[in-house]
């Protein structure tokens, strides 16, 4: 990292938007969908390797978004309890804290620590897409992008509609779950309410939780563009026992989200959001004068984006964007950080068979410090068929106030960290015949890593001693991993479709004589068959089915497997459903230590009313 003044090419991009504001207006697209969200590129136009999950064409699949994301294999997903309680994510074998969550487009990682990003403030059913980028992502996003990102999209209800969606269910482990969505869109306003409430006793104790999120958000259309306005607040409190060792512990987060998103004209748009998080930590639940933490964050994002279509097939997309954190805890103190960038992205499609995309930021850091991060990525069409494509790009990660001031008996953290930073290199095909029946995508991929942050100890001669020694934040050299994934979807029929995925990841060893508690402990291998369509007969078509199998091995450890399936009426205003999760009843866990509930059974009744 350098100390440098700023590249003169992004100095302009800073400025661009105001001296460019009277050219010829140019269309802000997203990929698949039009919201109100400026990306900084449309992941549709960035030849690269992106999954894209709908929750809306999958109804009560699930009950939150981290099992939703099950469905790519190259997401290790690493849970502490159901319904997607304190879930830890990672792609393509990177750590937890090397990929970047975002809802519509705004940063929502906690500062605190990578166990909170997927502390989503929304519930599911505000959801309407997922893109996920596999692979490095700052150049468009900033820090954290490592191993990729994870956009979370609500979407503007249909003009002139009205809509309740209301469910309740319960099952195993006296599980409850109550959901709601609520919309009216009327002339220039639109206005939707979710809700969501998800409980359990509990399947050992102390291993209880209740899953509370609440949100509105408010669409007015009107001269300049879309005005977006998004509310949101969650209360997570849960047994948290085995979570942090051996300790009957207790741990509570809630989250308040508040965003604005407006379009400036069909060229321009500038956003706002704001994140204040607070954590609760009780070592021993029923004596919390032993050990006690409080954390409470707060984080803000600013950004003005701009695109101009150059010609029929050429767009500059570019902005500015800020942003700033803090914390005040009573273990690691106060402390506060910002930083600002300018990124700019040229994108030429149709160049005959070829397309290329060519990216740039840079981010200025608090001090006055500045990391640059370039990306090319480029895709050829050998047939009408089949399209080859790679890419290459920077990515790095400021560490997290755990990770610089935390101290307990058993964790030390370093105030000394250099921030991490990558190269992220991938090729990979695209085939798709038979009028597209037939998908399959594949691609190879290696990531290189300077500065790695990790927990580690020295093995001593002594089991006991090393056992004894505190984990302490250090960073690492050397940490390459190689992979390959691809997946495979058949399309039986309109309403079936068979998708089979594979992934796997091999890192270097740990350096000898050390330890590593997160770095080396990923997901080698990742395999998933999946069926959904409808049920054959006359009243089969009613019925929508979904089972999933997954088979995931992680490193030193025996492969487990995970089979789930869901049955639900897809017609009428009252529609039961029923999922069956874990039917093998596995004994697995996918933190080490930390068990995960046997087969568990969700019966439940949605009303479903609208009008146009």
């Amino acid at each position: 990292m350098k100390k440098n003044k700023l590249h003169p090419a992004l100095l302009l991009c800073l400025l661009s938007p105001l001296m460019s504001y009277a050219q010829q207006p140019a269309t802000i697209t997203q990929s698949i969908s039009v919201t109100t969200t400026a990306e900084p590129l449309p992941l549709a136009e960035s030849n690269r390797a992106v999954e894209v999950i709908n929750p809306r064409d999958q109804p009560l699949l699930t009950n939150n978004a981290v099992d939703l994301l099950r469905q790519d294999a190259s997401l290790n997903l690493q849970s502490r309890a159901g319904g997607g309680v304190q879930a830890d994510l990672s792609l393509r074998g990177t750590t937890f804290e090397q990929s970047l969550i975002l809802l519509n487009g705004l940063r929502i990682n906690d500062p605190e620590t990578g166990h909170l990003n997927l502390d989503i403030p929304v519930p599911l059913d505000a959801i309407t897409r997922i893109d996920i980028l596999h692979g490095s992502g700052s150049t468009f996003y900033g820090s954290d992008a490592i191993g990729g990102a994870v956009n979370l999209l609500t979407e503007q209800p249909a003009k002139n509609s009205a809509a309740i969606i209301a469910s309740f269910g319960g099952g195993s482990y006296g599980s409850l779950e109550e959901h709601l969505r609520a919309s009216l869109s009327h002339g220039p306003i639109a206005e939707q309410i979710t809700a969501a409430r998800d409980t359990s006793n509990g399947f050992i104790p102390n291993r209880n939780y209740s899953s509370n999120a609440l949100a509105s958000e408010t669409w007015l259309t009107w001269k300049p563009g879309t005005t977006d306005i998004l509310l949101a607040t969650s209360d997570r409190p849960y047994g948290a026992n085995l979570f942090y060792g051996p300790y009957p512990s207790w741990e509570r987060t809630k989250g308040w989200f508040a965003s604005i998103q407006q379009q400036l004209g069909p060229q321009t748009a500038a956003s706002f959001g704001y994140r204040r998080h607070s954590d609760l930590f009780v070592l021993f639940v029923d004596q919390p004068a032993i050990y006690e933490n409080n954390h409470v964050t707060t984080s803000y994002e600013a950004a003005i984006r701009r695109a101009d279509n150059l010609s029929p097939n050429t767009t500059l997309s570019y902005g500015i964007e800020a942003d700033g954190d803090s914390i005040h805890s009573n273990s690691l103190g106060q402390h506060a950080r910002n930083q600002g960038a300018g990124y700019a992205n040229l994108s030429l499609r149709a160049l005959r068979r070829l397309s290329l995309s060519l990216g740039a930021r840079d981010e200025i850091l608090s001090g006055g410090d500045n990391i640059f991060s370039p990306s090319i990525a480029a895709a050829y069409a050998l047939t009408g068929t089949t399209r080859l494509r790679a890419s290459a790009g920077h990515g790095f990660r400021l560490p997290t106030y755990v990770d610089l001031y935390y101290s307990d008996p058993t964790n030390i953290g370093n105030p000394n960290l250099k921030p991490e930073s990558s190269w992220s290199y991938e090729a990979g095909l695209d085939w798709t015949p038979n009028r597209g029946r037939l998908t399959l995508t594949a691609t190879a991929f290696r990531l290189q890593q300077k500065d790695t942050i990790d927990y580690s100890k020295q093995i001593l001669a002594t089991p006991a001693l090393t056992f004894a020694e505190p984990w302490q934040a250090v960073n690492i050299q050397n940490l390459n991993i190689t992979g390959a994934e691809t997946t495979l979807r058949i399309r039986l029929t309109g309403t079936q479709q068979i998708q089979l995925s594979y992934t796997a990841n091999h890192g270097s060893p740990p350096p000898p004589n050390i330890q590593s508690e997160y770095a080396f402990n990923y997901a080698a291998q990742n395999a998933i068959f999946s069926w959904s369509g409808t049920l054959p007969g006359k009243i089969g078509r009613q019925i929508s089915a979904h089972t999933q199998v997954g088979i995931t091995q992680r490193t030193q450890q025996t492969a487990y497997p995970l089979w789930d399936v869901t049955l639900s009426r897809n017609t009428g205003r009252l529609r039961p459903y029923l999922r069956l999760m874990n039917l093998s009843n596995t004994g697995y866990n996918e933190i080490p230590q930390v068990p995960l509930q046997g087969r568990t059974i969700i019966a439940g009744m949605q009303l479903n009313w609208s009008k146009r």
